[in-house]
Parts: C-alpha cells; structure tokens; sequence
C-alpha cells in the first residue's frame, strides 16, 4: 500500500515506527551510537523493504529522506504531512505512546497500524495501546479497521498451525 501510494504520488515520503520492545528477553546495554542500538528494534523494517524493493532502491530511498525507519520514541513532537506512516507491532505500545502516535498524522497522510494483540511483550498487567485505540476508535469516520486471521498468514505453511497450536481450546 505505502509503495502504491508513494509510486502514484499520493504521498511523498513513508514513515515506518516500531517501539523498541524486546520480545520477553532482556538484552541489556547494547554498545555503539544510538542507530546500533535502536537497530536490532528496527531491522525487521528493513528485511521487509529488501523483500519488496531492490537493495539499491531501498539505499537510495533511505539516504534520500523517501523512506525514514523510526524508533517510536522518537515521534514526539513531529507532524508529518503527506506522509504514509506504518506502525508496526503496535501492540507494545501503550495507551499513552499509541495517542501520541496517531496524533503525528498531518494533511494528506495516511497512518497504517499493524499488531497482534495476543504477542505483546507489555510488563504484565499493561493495556495495550493497539487493543485500547480499537476500542476506543470503533466506529470513527474515516478509520476502518481489519481483522486477520490464521488464514491470512503468509509465512511458511507451518506457521498456521504453530499458530492454530497456541490458541485456547475455544478459539479453535
């Protein structure tokens, strides 16, 4: 959608957000500047953009400013004017990162959340912000939300039915 968007210029730029949330593990200090630490958070981003693009388009994209890959963090305090904007694993952020995300969106941009709920890596006992925005965004004009499933996944075969192997006995 984003490429689309930027191909046809309905946009002219993509922003992709990701929270720096480790899944479970704690990794502790990481050495380096602040782009080797934040990387590892960010790289899926990445893998996904060489998946679709050629690895020079990519490069040249990123230096030119087309394509910026961002640490949620980092948002606070920006607009972003027809800009395409892809927040990815959502579901570890919280209430308060999610409204401050969603409130960057500036004329002519379109914002795409993307998460699963049932993988957060929230301390115990947190909300998150994807869960809560869908709730509370339910019904909006102009938001429209889509549900997938285990039928919509597109990784290797097996991963439908790791998947299918992890939910409770009812959803089955």
């Amino acid at each position: 959608m984003a490429l689309n968007a930027l191909r046809s210029d309905m946009c002219r730029k993509i922003v992709l957000v990701r929270p720096a949330v480790e899944a479970g593990e704690k990794i502790g200090f990481l050495p380096g500047d602040m782009l080797a630490k934040v990387n590892p958070f960010l790289r899926p981003l990445l893998d996904a953009l060489n998946d679709m693009l050629p690895f020079e388009t990519v490069r040249r994209y990123m230096e030119g400013d087309v394509i910026e890959i961002v640490p949620l963090a980092f948002m606070r305090g920006r607009t972003l004017n027809e800009t395409f904007i892809i927040h990815d694993e959502a579901q570890n952020t919280t209430v308060t990162q999610m409204k401050m995300f969603l409130t960057r969106m500036g004329e002519g941009s379109k914002i795409v959340v993307t998460g699963d709920a049932t993988q957060s890596d929230l301390p115990e006992g947190s909300t998150s912000g994807l869960s809560d925005a869908m709730r509370r965004l339910q019904g909006i004009e102009g938001i429209d939300m889509v549900r997938l499933t285990g039928q919509d996944i597109v990784r290797h075969r097996l991963v439908r039915e790791i998947v299918q192997a992890y939910e409770p006995p009812k959803a089955r």
